[in-house]
């Protein structure tokens, strides 16, 4: 329960995964955190992703307005 309440607070649940997933706290609680960690991971490299194809996109756009 205290786990679940210090996840709630910005930038001290990032902290908090880290020290949970690598510390030496109990073997689930460890594996839930870098389990959690690797999806935080392929979420921030899809966010990415889409910002480089979004922004690709709106610079062909922009580019052939400009022709006008």
């Amino acid at each position: 329960m205290i786990t679940l309440l210090i996840m709630m607070i910005p930038c001290v649940n990032i902290v908090m995964m880290f020290v949970w997933a690598f510390g030496n706290s109990k073997k689930s609680k460890s594996n839930y955190f870098k389990a959690s960690l690797v999806w935080a991971l392929i979420g921030i490299v899809i966010m990415i992703l889409f910002m480089v194809i979004g922004g690709a996109t709106f610079a062909g756009i922009m580019n052939q307005v400009s022709y006008y």
